[in-house]
Parts: C-alpha cells; structure tokens; sequence
C-alpha cells in the first residue's frame, strides 16, 4: 500500500507542470467542464452522497456531510467565479534593472504539488479542485471516511474534466481511507510541496506534529464577539443571532460573546427569545447568568467555568462573558483568540480602532458578523481553508494561497565581477 502511493506520487509530481504550462483560457476551460459535468450527473452525486449519510455513525457531522440542491449550486457557482478571475500565475511582481545590466522580474508560480488532509465536506473537494487547477497546482486528496463515496463521484467528474483537455488524471488524486497512507504522504520530501490539515482542532496537531513537510494551519476558530456599552440592541442582536444560528457547526460561528456590563441586561433581554428559539447552550458567567436564569429555559442555560472559555463549540453553544469596561473586553479577547475571527459591535470610533489594531487575528471586524470569514465572502471565488498562521497565507485562503514566486533573471552576457 505504501509503495502504491508512493509511485502515484510520483506520477503526480511529473504531471504537475503539465498543468502550469496551461494558458489561463485553457484552465478556465477545464473549470467549466466541470461545472457542466456537476450540473449534468447531480442525481449520481446524490446518490453516493446518500449512502454515506447512511453509513454515518456521528450524528454531529451530518449537516458538514449533507449535500443537497443549494450546496451543489454553490459548487458549480463558485467553480464559474473561479473562471472569471484573474490569473494567480505567470504575473510579473516586480520587475528591475540592475546596475551591472541584469534585468530581474519576480514571477508568480504554483506551489507544485498541494496535499489537503480534510474531514466531512465533500463540497470542499470541488473547491479544492477547481483552485488547484486555476493556479496550477496538482492536488492529493485525503478525505474522510465519511465522506469517500461522494469524494469518488467527484473526483471522477473531475478526472473527467482533466482528460477532456487532454490532461493525465493523476494531476488530481484521491486516497483511499482505507489505505496505509499516513507515514508515506507526511513525509513525501520532494513530491508534496505543501500539506494543509483541514479540520478538527485534534486533526490540525496531529499532522503539525507528525509531518515533515512545510504545512500550512487551518486553525480552530475560537469567534468572539464584543459587545460594547452604547450599541443600537436590536442591530445587536441580529448580529448575535446570524453570527451563532446561521452555521453553528463551521469554524467562523460566534463562540463566546463578551459584553459590557452597562448593556448586558439591554442585550441578554432581546436575544434570549431568539437564542431559545433555536436551543442554544449558554453558558453564562455569574453576572450573566444572573440575568438570564429568569429568561431563559433551565434545560439549555449552565453555569460558565473557565475550560467554556477560548473553546470552539461548533454546535449551538455558546459561552458570555461579563466585562467592567472596553479595556476589559479587549484583554480577554487578546488573551483567549485563536487567531481566527473576532469582532466587535460599538459607536466609539476609538474603541473600534484600538480593537482593530490590536487584535492579533486572521481577520478582525467592526459592526459585522464573524461569519464573513469565507473565501467566496471575500470575493475569491473558493477558499482552501482559513489560515491562522502567520507565514505565508492568512486568513480565507484563495488562489494566490496557492502561489509563490521565482525570480526570472537575464543578462547580455554577464558575469558576476
């Protein structure tokens, strides 16, 4: 088995720049072939979709595996936004003379041969597809077992998709779950340019401990939302809500919401019908839980300990936490992010960019919801995840996530004096 995936990986290395050579037309092409292809056998995507909803012990994970109607709309929109954007590749950065009568151009290239190892989302797999071939780079695909017969399907739409530009379907491979792959695509030095863990916070520090390849973080999005002391409740609170209920099981939904304590009756008054409506947790703090334990239903409110702070609930849960003052807010925020997505709700322009400036996240937000930190949101057609490192990608990560550069170097003759 190892052998088996260690000569594919092989071959998908030598195919890569197969892709690369590729005029962007020619990648655009293959990206609405496949859309075409999604639309046309749909009833076989959910049919495979199906059986491994059957197959699904984990009743928490069925929402990330469901496709239906609207997901795979979503698919094929985003691959024909894909094909409308410009070229992540072959752009001059930076262009210079030197003095000795060299002349330097900085160069967008792939990264090469892109590894993803993700869990549940079989829409992630045609996300991840189509940024591949936009920006040239072949992909290995390591998807859950859950999720195996809708990653076939697609895959197959998609090695379709290569050969009908004429273009080896190992450009884009998926591995069986079955498989003994672990020790063989962790350390593929040479053959894997870049792994990328995508999802459990438990999945993410496994491969960053055990790889031996550059990785690149899709953190555990620890989203906190900062309600400050002269706030319009109502707009408040339709921000809480969307921000909690919309999706609460994706790494941008609201975990922990922080309130100053002059509006924190004012604010727990107007939300807690809502919020029970859709049986959310709460997890409240004395001062809260103070407020809510005559407003709220006993079988969803607890009381708050420390550990239901800085945790990433991805269900609908949440934690509030009481503070004195701004000041107050702003340290516990800085104190327990992940680095992933916070924001803050207040008419103080000052407090808003001191909140701005000072949160170390992959993407901060005044008067806005969380759930804004999503690629095809931020106008990048696809994302391959939410980056909260700090090298090299951050936050949604789009095509030029995918990219990096080469300088290209001519001379009339030169020699180094």
């Amino acid at each position: 088995m190892a052998n088996k995936l260690l000569n594919q990986l092989k071959k998908t290395k030598a195919r890569q720049s197969d892709l690369a050579a590729l005029s962007l037309a020619d990648r655009n092409r293959i990206l609405v072939n496949l859309s075409g292809l999604l639309k046309k056998r749909s009833r076989e995507i959910f049919q495979a979709n199906a059986a491994d909803l059957k197959n699904l012990k984990r009743f928490k994970m069925r929402d990330r595996l469901a496709l239906n109607k609207k997901r795979l709309n979503g698919m094929i929109g985003g691959l024909v936004k894909l094909s409308k954007l410009s070229d992540p590749i072959n752009r001059n950065l930076e262009s210079k003379k030197l003095k000795n009568g060299l002349s330097l151009s900085k160069v967008s290239v792939p990264l090469g041969v892109v590894g993803v190892i993700y869990e549940s989302r079989p829409n992630v797999t045609v996300d991840l597809a189509g940024l591949a071939i936009k920006s040239g780079n072949a992909l290995v695909l390591k998807g859950g077992s859950e999720a195996y017969n809708s990653n076939k399907v697609l895959v197959n739409l998609i090695h379709q998709a290569l050969k009908s530009s004429r273009l080896s379907t190992d450009l884009v491979y998926l591995i069986n779950p079955k498989e003994i792959w672990q020790k063989t695509l962790l350390s593929a030095h040479g053959l894997v340019d870049v792994l990328i863990p995508r999802g459990s916070e438990g999945l993410i520090k496994w491969v960053r401990e055990n790889s031996r390849l550059p990785i690149i973080e899709t953190g555990a999005g620890v989203c906190h939302i900062l309600v400050d002391n002269n706030v319009n409740i109502k707009k408040t609170t339709d921000i809480i809500i969307n921000a909690k209920v919309q999706r609460p099981d994706v790494c941008n939904a609201l975990d922990t919401l922080v309130i100053h304590k002059q509006c924190l009756r004012d604010v727990l008054l107007d939300a807690a019908k809502q919020l029970a409506r859709h049986n959310v947790e709460i997890f409240a703090d004395a001062e809260s839980h103070a407020v809510l334990k005559n407003i709220y239903p006993n079988k969803l409110l607890y009381k708050a300990k420390q550990s239901d702070f800085g945790k990433e609930f991805l269900s609908l849960k949440m934690a509030v936490k009481t503070v004195a003052n701004f000041e107050e807010g702003l340290e516990f925020i800085k104190t327990h992010t992940s680095g992933h997505s916070e924001s803050i709700l207040s008419n103080y322009n000052y407090h808003i960019e001191q909140f701005l400036k000072e949160v170390d996240a992959a993407a901060v937000y005044a008067n806005a919801s969380t759930r804004f930190t999503d690629g095809e949101e931020f106008g990048m057609g696809a994302e391959v995840g939410i980056s909260t490192q700090k090298l090299h990608a951050r936050g949604p990560m789009g095509l030029e996530a995918l990219t990096s550069y080469k300088w290209v170097a001519s001379g009339n003759w030169l020699i180094r004096k």
